[in-house]
């Protein structure tokens, strides 16, 4: 008899979790329906990338000093750096710079640490390519200037979800005289206070008025 009810309840119990998911899937489903269907037509239709958005690696080869600071600072050791020595200058000569989009993780570092800003990420997505081995760009295929989807005439860019206005879903028909949802990077960085001294600051300030009041 006890396990009989004991059955009873645990079928019970599962029924109910069956039901409280379903209810939250369906939850979901009914709130989309409320939403327009935001369908892009590319490659006519493109939506541009936002400001920190990390495309195609764009380098500068007059800039570069063979420092290697980027091979150093990348997880994988991607970008390879081909020089020689100059024994006349006692500098170095580089002879060639490339990296592999295939194994590229688009992380940054390279860019970030960089100490002659030879190196800039671009908003450049397209890189598909039949052989991966075309992936592999040499100094010259990353020195070309990066395209740009509001500078192409024949793509029609849309602003994405972090550019459109306050209650807006859809990209089609937006003014673009409209203020977007959200502030730009700068914007939000006017808004932070600066960060308060420590206390050893503190004290390190005081000392040093002391002493000036002193002398």
């Amino acid at each position: 008899m006890f396990g009989f009810l004991r059955q009873v309840g645990d079928y019970t119990r599962d029924a109910v979790d069956a039901a409280r998911n379903l209810a939250q899937g369906f939850s979901v489903t009914f709130d989309h329906m409320k939403r327009r269907p935001v369908t892009v037509q590319y490659p006519y239709e493109k939506l541009i990338p936002s400001e920190r958005y990390r495309g195609r690696i764009h380098y500068e080869f007059d800039k570069c000093i063979a420092c290697e600071v980027c091979v150093r600072v990348c997880p994988i050791n991607l970008p390879v750096v081909d020089w020689v020595m100059n024994k006349a200058t006692k500098k170095k000569e580089l002879r060639n710079y490339s990296i592999d989009f295939g194994v590229c993780i688009f992380c940054g570092n390279c860019v970030e640490y960089c100490p002659t800003n030879c190196l800039s990420m671009t908003e450049e997505y397209e890189l598909a390519a039949f052989d991966r081995h075309s992936l592999n760009y040499d100094n010259v295929a990353l020195g070309r200037l990066p395209t740009s989807v509001t500078t192409d005439p024949s793509v029609r860019p849309l602003r994405e979800l972090a550019y459109l206005p306050a209650g807006e879903m859809s990209p089609h028909g937006v003014a673009p005289d409209r203020p977007r949802a959200g502030k730009l990077p700068a914007q939000v960085l006017e808004t932070l206070e600066p960060p308060k001294p420590s206390r050893s600051e503190d004290a390190g300030q005081s000392a040093d008025q002391a002493e000036e009041a002193e002398g």
